[in-house]
């Protein structure tokens, strides 16, 4: 049967990439190949089955989880416990746009600039941490709001094709930060509002500027601010 190409979807994309796969010789590019298809078969375990496709690349891997964004991360923070065990990993993750060849046997390819944004953070990261898209770290704010809460920022980074991305990296302090921030922000809302004397104008006067300027500063989206906002007028019986 000939090959067709199927719709393409949104995919959180996980690059497990090889460092320097290709100067390697090629009885190790078989040893760490073997290694990395162990590491794929772990890590993709308790993901459900059909809800992700792998694609082999010329110096790694690429993971396409389907409507998971959470098991893309757990994935890609579990590969990086085989560079403990001698593998070599440099991990990104990205959510975008991915396309199924199918054959005659089913999937049989990938292609899609999902895969190709993960291969470009992929080559920024260290081997001792996970680098993320800025697209997945939306994509995690929608589905899991408190991981998101635990990523940081890494900086921006041009690749080979003068490309820049904005990335980010799982940070254990950084909830802790974010959550301090926050009730910095609470408090200083709050004073708005006593100050005011009329807590109502805050959703239609200028206080809602002074909020907006306090909340953003701590990474929240508009949607995000809202939702606060609505629970801050609940508590206060606004």
């Amino acid at each position: 049967m000939k090959p067709t190409n199927a719709a393409a979807t949104l995919a959180s994309v996980v690059f497990l990439k090889i460092q320097e796969f290709a100067r390697r010789p090629a009885q190790e590019q078989a040893r760490l190949r073997a290694q990395l298809e162990a590491v794929v078969a772990v890590t993709t375990a308790d993901l459900g089955r059909g809800g992700w496709i792998a694609l082999d690349a010329a110096d790694g891997v690429a993971i396409a989880v389907l409507a998971d964004p959470e098991g893309a991360l757990r994935l890609a923070q579990r590969s990086l416990t085989a560079v403990a065990a001698g593998l070599p990993l440099s991990v990104g993750i990205n959510h975008g746009a991915v396309q199924a060849t199918q054959g005659g046997r089913g999937a049989d390819g990938m292609t899609g600039d999902g895969i190709a944004v993960a291969a470009s953070v992929a080559e920024f990261a260290a081997s001792t941490r996970v680098l993320i898209s800025r697209s997945f770290r939306d994509a995690l704010a929608d589905a899991s709001p408190a991981l998101d809460a635990g990523l940081s920022p890494a900086g921006v980074f041009t690749d080979s094709g003068l490309r820049t991305h904005e990335l980010f990296f799982p940070d254990k302090g950084a909830a802790a930060r974010r959550q301090r921030r926050l009730i910095a922000a609470g408090i200083a809302a709050a004073l708005v509002f006593v100050g005011a004397g009329i807590g109502a104008r805050a959703a239609t006067g200028g206080h809602q500027q002074v909020l907006d300027t306090q909340l953003g500063k701590v990474g929240m989206s508009a949607k995000q601010r809202e939702a606060w906002v609505r629970g801050l007028r609940e508590k206060v019986r606004l």
